[in-house]
């Protein structure tokens, strides 16, 4: 659990560092509209991977990418201190699909908290009441869809209390587990998914 610093920050400034964030260059991302009733105050980005020329399709793109796509949402309510541990929570989605072989690893969901986890420690975001599930699906498909064959994705939902004074780490910290989870390469300081496989098989072993 990260050390919690520095002093509150007003929501409309916790909002522009969250648009302002320098998410990775393989995503498209837009802002689009918060769950409504979820808290009094919040805002929502999405983001899809995209290659080449997919980029200019934008919105299409950000909410609906075929190689990933996820999205966060900041919520502010001063009346939920106590069950959030904080005025602020962060919601976030990503999900990918997944190589067969890689889907049908009994480690895959491990390595995608643990990815959660080193990324929110990289970025030097601070939080805390951080709780996630992830999630691994293997498809098979029959009858006029057999020639899909079979198939497997992921997805990580998470949530957790950020504290400033720098908000727009936890949106880079959602980027960049969107982007391992489409299978992207690593950042510093977290492990490559066959790093972290060797790991926890040696550590089961």
């Amino acid at each position: 659990m990260a050390r919690i610093k520095g002093a509150p920050v007003d929501f409309d400034a916790a909002a522009a560092q969250l648009r302002g964030a320098r998410l990775r260059n393989e995503l498209v991302s837009q802002e689009i509209p918060a769950p409504e009733r979820i808290a009094p105050r919040s805002i929502a980005l999405a983001a899809g991977v995209a290659r080449g020329a997919q980029r200019d399709d934008g919105d299409d793109m950000a909410t609906d990418s075929p190689y990933g796509a996820g999205r966060i949402v900041l919520m502010h309510d001063p009346d939920a201190v106590e069950e959030w541990g904080g005025e602020y929570r962060i919601v976030c989605f990503a999900q990918a699909p997944l190589e067969l072989e890689i889907g049908v690893d009994p480690f895959i969901t491990d390595v995608a908290w643990s990815w959660l986890v080193d990324a929110l420690d990289s970025r030097d975001a601070q939080y805390t009441y951080l709780s996630a599930t992830a999630t691994k699906t293997l498809s098979s498909s029959y009858g006029a869809l057999e020639a899909r064959g079979d198939s497997a994705q992921i997805e990580l939902r998470a949530s957790w209390t950020p504290h400033g004074p720098d908000f727009s780490a936890h949106a880079e910290v959602w980027s960049e587990l969107l982007c391992l989870l489409a299978g992207l390469p690593h950042a510093e300081g977290i492990d490559s998914i066959a790093a972290r496989r060797s790991r926890q098989a040696a550590e089961g072993a």
